[in-house]
């Protein structure tokens, strides 16, 4: 088999695993479009044969509150521009269906992008 063949083949494979887990878990398609898609394959690529993936404790637990902290140093980052460019306040409301529960939503828009507020 050729180089090229091989090449052809595990991206086959990869693609065949990456679409398998997305329709088990209803993950929508267009997630492969993610701006975060292609580093997360790209570090699978690195990874040593012995590395193990996360697991749902560490993706839930550890590793997401991770995650939110670089959320918030990001939001108080952009916070520091506020007062040079003004910001727009936005809001969502709706309503979950089965408890009846009415949420609103308070999202300030601002040359940088825009952010959620808790």
């Amino acid at each position: 088999m050729t180089l090229k063949g091989m090449v052809k083949g595990m991206t086959n494979m990869l693609g065949r695993y990456v679409g398998t887990w997305c329709y088990d878990k209803g993950i929508p398609f267009d997630a492969a479009n993610s701006p975060y898609f292609q580093p997360m394959i790209n570090a699978v690529q690195r990874a040593r044969p012995r590395v193990k993936p996360p697991t749902a404790y560490e993706l839930s637990g550890p590793i997401l509150d991770e995650e939110v902290e670089e959320v918030r140093k990001w939001i108080e980052e952009y916070k520091q521009s506020w007062p040079k460019t003004g910001i727009t306040l936005m809001s969502d409301c709706w309503m979950n269906k089965v408890s009846k529960n009415e949420f609103l939503n308070f999202l300030p828009y601002f040359p940088k992008g825009t952010a959620f507020l808790v």
